[in-house]
């Protein structure tokens, strides 16, 4: 059954290289998706670089960086990168299609989900960030709306806004969706893999409760509560609940790794949580440890040597 979609407009392509497009299935800052038609029949996502000839060189450099690390993502979890093209008028990249509804589709018409298919859900997507960041690719848009429930198991798609690990230095705001964005993202800060496993645990928080654990409004309001307030984990127990606590850690070092989330699900039990100071983020509190002792040394220094 071909999915619904928005039809074609008069600016949008015909046909990209040899796949015939259908309509659009969505759209972002850095381009529209549609879905298309191979040459043998079967259904792909195509992803069109939006500006195509007159994008910005950062752009088109970024979108061919994100291409040939995106091709590198191997397994059952995540919808595979067929093809792509870099160069000319119109660079665009050809992913799998994945039929079957999102997690967030799911949720909304459904409500939360029961325990037993939550953790499945949790395992496998754990499995895809695992091996998109062993290509050396961050994600960067992990959410509930990018994880398909697909016959065989759950599938994360979407690399739009992913980037090599070694660009991740090089920041250009904000980019992700506010619910599901780590501080260090909002902050402007580089963002790593530790990025994608705090969004993991938001999207896990949203499948069990059915909201997102730093809450729904403007998308300012809800990213001051993501760089300054404790989740809202509601009824969620057990060790996934331990789990994503760790996960939703504001120090992105503090977080496990995908494989140790793996790991942690199959064994039932999270890794150690280290203890730290009540309601403050760990890098947050070792700055202000750090200031108190410049002024208490400040201070010291002007009562034992004082220059009146």
């Amino acid at each position: 059954m071909q999915p619904e979609t928005v039809t074609l407009g008069p600016d949008d392509p015909r046909r990209l290289g040899g796949y015939v497009l259908l309509g659009r299935l969505g759209e972002g800052g850095q381009g529209v998706v549609y879905l298309g038609r191979d040459a043998d029949g079967g259904l792909v996502t195509v992803k069109l670089l939006r500006g195509g000839r007159a994008a910005g060189q950062r752009a088109r450099s970024r979108f061919v960086k994100e291409a040939a690390a995106a091709r590198q993502v191997e397994g059952p979890h995540t919808a595979r990168v067929l093809a792509a093209k870099v160069t000319g008028d119109r660079p665009y990249i050809v992913s799998e299609y994945v039929q079957g509804p999102s997690l967030q589709q799911v949720v909304a018409d459904r409500g939360p989900l029961p325990e037993e298919r939550l953790h499945k859900i949790a395992l496998r997507t754990a499995r895809a960030l695992a091996a998109i960041h062993r290509a050396g690719v961050v994600h960067r848009d992990f959410k509930p709306g990018n994880v398909l429930l697909a016959k065989g198991g759950a599938k994360v798609i979407d690399f739009g806004v992913a980037r090599a690990l070694d660009s991740t230095t090089i920041t250009t705001g904000p980019v992700g969706t506010p619910a599901y964005m780590a501080p260090e993202q909002i902050e402007d800060e580089p963002v790593g893999p530790p990025a994608d496993v705090f969004a993991w645990a938001a999207a896990m928080v949203f499948a069990a409760t059915g909201r997102p654990p730093f809450g729904t409004g403007p998308n300012a309001a809800v990213m001051r509560r993501v760089a300054s307030r404790r989740p809202n984990l509601g009824d969620m127990e057990g060790p996934l609940r331990d789990l994503v606590v760790r996960c939703l850690d504001k120090n992105p070092a503090a977080r496990p790794t995908a494989p140790q989330l793996i790991r942690a699900l199959r064994e039932g039990r999270p890794p150690a949580v280290e203890p730290r100071p009540s309601g403050i983020p760990r890098y947050r509190w070792r700055m202000m440890v750090a200031l108190a002792v410049v002024i208490t040394a400040g201070f010291t220094a002007g009562v034992l040597f004082p220059t009146g």
